[in-house]
């Protein structure tokens, strides 16, 4: 067969992937990115503290990470259309109701809601498609799948910001929910029919062993302290990020600039990885990318004041936090099972989530004014040299389990 004749799977994939991307950017973009633009009229609107608006933030994180184990089961068992449709179904619904509350009980019950829709159309369940559906490349797939939605923040701040402006806050959110029903809902109707059907080695009477056994296996222990801890570290940084930079002595309009700076700096790490990752063993890119995310750390605490260091900082956490995230979509499915990838990611849905919500609470706590952030750098540099250690074990005893096996 002549090399030029294009692979029909490989055409499929690349577009699946695709589309998959472009619902991938609206739906961050719209509800996870959207939140710090809406907060402030929300709040003088219905007369809350920044305290009681970030609570629904929270709540829609705890809510995602409840629903993520049965979203996951669902998945493995080939229901990922009806999951990713009625998840864009639900959003769209969530946001129009965003744009009538009155009560603060009302936005809280909103952002419930919005964290069931995100379960289901977030960066999990897709990667959890691009696994089932092609096992043998369902890495390539994922990283590709990232480039857009690394690019949410960069295009839907702007583009929230604009709406608000221009229509107000409560006509913004209808024009986000016609996106979702009319973008991310066909995307995912038209684009995951077929799904295939979970193997016969792996029904629905023969899993729940299997997933027991795979869930006390140390691998998976020791896979979800890295996957729960990295989460803290780079959930930590973002909602403190400009005060950082300001407290490194960076120009405010650095400062500002910077971290926006962040998503385009996250796909230019995924690109690399994409380009350069032929060339590189899979499992030695895997054991050295989460470092960088420590590196940045290390450099600002110790860097000081010095606004040059602090730009270190920020290209590290930036090439890494981009990076971290094909590791994190991916450990699960490579080290512990392939087959029921889902189930088992599903299952550190809750402890991710308090993880991700707690963080950034734990670093305005160690936050001090003789200190600054200090403290706080501190801690989560230790937590993140836990969290690479323990990857590296995972990593040691999958690979001798496979080697002992073969």
């Amino acid at each position: 067969m002549s090399s030029s004749v294009v692979d029909p799977d490989s055409r499929h994939r690349s577009t699946l992937v695709l589309w998959l991307s472009v619902a991938q950017l609206v739906s961050w973009g719209c509800v996870f990115y959207g939140f710090s633009l809406l907060m402030e009229p929300v709040e003088t609107a219905l007369g809350m503290s920044r305290a009681e608006s970030s609570l629904a933030f929270s709540l829609a994180l705890l809510m995602e990470g409840l629903l993520a184990y049965p979203v996951g089961r669902w998945i493995d068992r080939g229901h990922e259309r009806a999951v990713m449709v009625g998840g864009s179904l639900l959003m769209g619904v969530a946001l129009c109701a965003h744009s009538l509350v009155q009560t603060p009980w009302q936005f809280y019950a909103v952002w419930l809601a919005l964290g069931c829709g995100m379960s289901a159309t977030l960066y999990p369940p897709a990667f959890a498609v691009l696994t089932r559906r092609y096992p043998q490349h369902f890495r390539r797939a994922i990283i590709t799948l990232t480039f857009l939605g690394g690019l949410a923040s960069t295009v839907f701040i702007p583009l929230t910001a604009f709406l608000i402006r221009s229509l107000g806050w409560r006509e913004s959110l209808w024009v986000l929910a016609a996106m979702q029903w009319l973008i991310c809902l066909p995307i995912h109707a038209l684009m995951l029919r077929h799904a295939p059907t979970a193997p016969h080695t792996h029904s629905k009477h023969t899993q729940a062993p299997d997933l027991q056994r795979h869930l006390r296996s140390p691998t998976f222990l020791l896979l979800g302290t890295f996957l729960v801890l990295i989460m803290g570290v780079t959930s930590a940084l973002p909602a403190h990020m400009v005060s950082l930079l300001r407290e490194s002595g960076m120009a405010e309009s650095w400062a500002l600039m910077v971290p926006a700076s962040i998503g385009v700096l996250q796909v230019v790490g995924r690109l690399l990885l994409y380009f350069f990752e032929s060339r590189l063993d899979v499992h030695q890119a895997n054991r050295w990318i989460p470092c960088l995310i420590v590196l940045g750390l290390v450099v600002l605490l110790l860097g000081g004041r010095d606004p040059m260091w602090a730009l270190v900082f920020v290209a590290c956490y930036g090439l890494g936090n981009g990076m971290v995230t094909i590791v994190k979509g991916t450990a699960i499915a490579m080290y512990v099972s392939r087959p029921l990838n889902a189930s088992l990611n599903g299952a550190l849905g809750v402890p991710l989530a308090l993880a991700r919500a707690s963080a950034p609470w734990v670093m305005g706590v160690l936050w001090s004014a003789e200190a600054g952030y200090r403290w706080g750098l501190g801690v989560m540099s230790i937590l993140g040299v836990v969290a690479i250690l323990s990857l590296w074990w995972a990593q040691g005893h999958a690979l001798r389990q496979a080697s002992h096996n073969a």
